[in-house]
């Protein structure tokens, strides 16, 4: 049986791709388009040799806090614990974890930097 779904973490990038999902969570995840208002989307070069074997790329995107103007659109994830933790391990140091509220009005995990 599987774990109910209770957390929902709000992606930006790779995290929507089905073969880092795949990899991470061994199944695609339903997703749900959103936006985040109030950051901006930059870039970070990653240099953990697992990230970029499944995201295929060394170029991540990362969220910084912007204006009241910026938004970022994306998608949120529907996460059982498990799901949750595995994406704890799969996000580098460069980011961190935090709880935002969506464009929707939606509460969610959303990973950004670590500033």
């Amino acid at each position: 049986m599987n774990e109910p779904i209770i957390h929902r973490v709000f992606s930006y990038g790779t995290l929507r791709q089905t073969n880092v999902q795949n990899k991470l969570y061994g199944h695609a995840v339903e997703t749900v388009a959103d936006s985040l208002p109030g950051w901006r989307l930059d870039w970070i070069e990653i240099t953990d040799p697992a990230v970029i074997a499944a995201s295929g790329s060394n170029r991540h995107p990362i969220l910084r806090r912007g204006s009241s103007g910026d938004a970022v659109e994306g998608a949120y994830l529907q996460l059982s614990g498990a799901e949750l933790a595995a994406t704890d391990d799969y996000e580098v140091s460069d980011y961190v974890r935090r709880i935002v509220t969506l464009a929707s009005g939606v509460e969610a995990f959303v990973y950004v930097a670590d500033d």
